[in-house]
Formats: structure tokens, C-alpha cells, sequence
């Protein structure tokens, strides 16, 4: 994407999330918003569209993650939850535009199954700011889906939060990424496992023949 189209598209982002903090999402269009942001509805032609505004909310607040830094010593778990926490407090200053956009994503079958591919993109993007994108003992896909769970689990916490601190979103991605190590120590363990049952199942090499 050209940096012309990048920059339409975040001020489609930033004027759409302006609007949906007083109007419900589903009644935005995309007139209004490119009035909000100060373009013409010609600025938006062949670039944008309310779908694909919406549909770059999530990479949007993905960059808050990469923000900040990360001690390596932490363990892998701590990392992982500084970085997407960053992402929560990012959304929090936008809460009633988001949770007006989420409920009318869920009425849109499309945006469902973009957002289903987004959040593999904000997983993978997590991994990177925490500086977890290294190879591993768990294949990539299967690490990001885990983390894509975590994240959605822990927004769904986040729209019912109650608490200037986020406790309950803490919490709740907390848990889910204990969740995830402990699933990922079990899939390990049964590698290794596997790999020695082989070992010792495998024939012992035939002696050389005399000549």
C-alpha cells in the first residue's frame, strides 16, 4: 500500500472512530466521515470504504504495541502480556467508539470473517513487539491462533470492564496465556516424548557382514 493510501486510510480511521464516539457505527457513512477528517469523499475513491475503514481498526491499534520495550529477562508470558496490554490502553481512549463498531461487526458476516484473519495479524505482530518471533517448539500458526484466542478473549473482558485499571482484562489475559504455556508444555513434552518412543522402538543397526 502506497504511503498516500496509508495516509487516507488513518484519517478515515482516526475521523470514523471521532464520529462513532456520538453516533452509533452503523449509522456512519462514508460522506460524513471524510467530512470529519477534513478530505473530500474523492480523497476515499478507489482507496476506501466504510468496510475497509473498519476492517483497519485493528491493525490501527496493533502499532500501539510496538511502543514500548521489554526486559529480557522477563519471562516469555510477562512480555507477551506488556505488549498487548498496551493494545487494550490504546482502545480504552476510544472505548465507546469500539464497543459501537463491535456490536455492529457482529451483525456483518464479512467483517467477522476479516476480523478472524486480523487477529492472527495482531498475534503475530505481539509476538514480534515482545520479541518472541524466533522459532520455536511450536509451530507458528499454532502459536498465533493460541495468542489470537488470548487477545479475544481478553476484549471481550475489556467491553464488560468496570474498573479504571482494567483488572478484569488483566485478568482475564492473564489467564488465558497461563492457559496457553501450559498447553504449549504439554504439546512439547509429548514431542519429546514421541521422539524417544521412536528411539527406543527403532532397530538396532544389522552388524557389518565379515568380508
Amino acid at each position: 500500500m502506497s504511503d498516500h493510501r496509508k495516509e487516507i486510510l488513518e484519517k478515515g480511521v482516526r475521523a470514523a472512530l471521532e464520529l462513532a464516539a456520538e453516533h452509533d457505527w452503523s449509522d456512519l457513512t462514508l460522506a460524513a466521515i471524510a467530512e470529519k477528517a477534513g478530505l473530500s469523499l474523492e480523497h476515499f475513491h478507489g482507496i476506501a470504504d466504510k468496510d475497509t475503514i473498519c476492517d483497519a481498526v485493528e491493525p490501527y491499534f496493533d502499532r500501539a504495541m510496538s511502543e514500548g520495550s521489554f526486559d529480557e529477562s522477563e519471562t516469555p508470558r510477562t512480555r507477551l502480556f506488556d505488549v498487548i496490554m498496551m493494545r487494550f490502553e490504546a482502545m480504552e481512549a476510544h472505548r465507546d467508539a469500539l464497543v459501537s463498531l463491535m456490536k455492529w461487526r457482529q451483525t456483518q458476516p464479512l467483517r467477522v470473517l476479516a476480523l478472524l484473519a486480523s487477529r492472527q495479524a495482531s498475534a503475530e505482530w505481539a509476538m514480534v513487539c515482545a520479541g518472541l518471533d524466533k522459532s520455536g517448539d511450536i509451530p507458528k500458526p499454532v502459536r498465533n491462533t493460541a495468542v489470537a484466542w488470548a487477545i479475544a478473549q481478553a476484549e471481550r473482558a475489556w467491553r464488560k470492564e468496570d474498573s479504571a485499571d482494567m483488572s478484569r482484562t488483566m485478568a482475564k489475559l492473564d489467564g488465558e496465556l497461563r492457559k496457553m504455556d501450559e498447553r504449549a508444555s504439554w504439546i512439547k513434552g509429548f514431542g519429546r516424548r514421541k521422539a524417544r518412543a521412536e528411539d527406543e522402538a527403532a532397530p538396532d543397526a544389522e552388524p557389518e557382514q565379515a568380508g
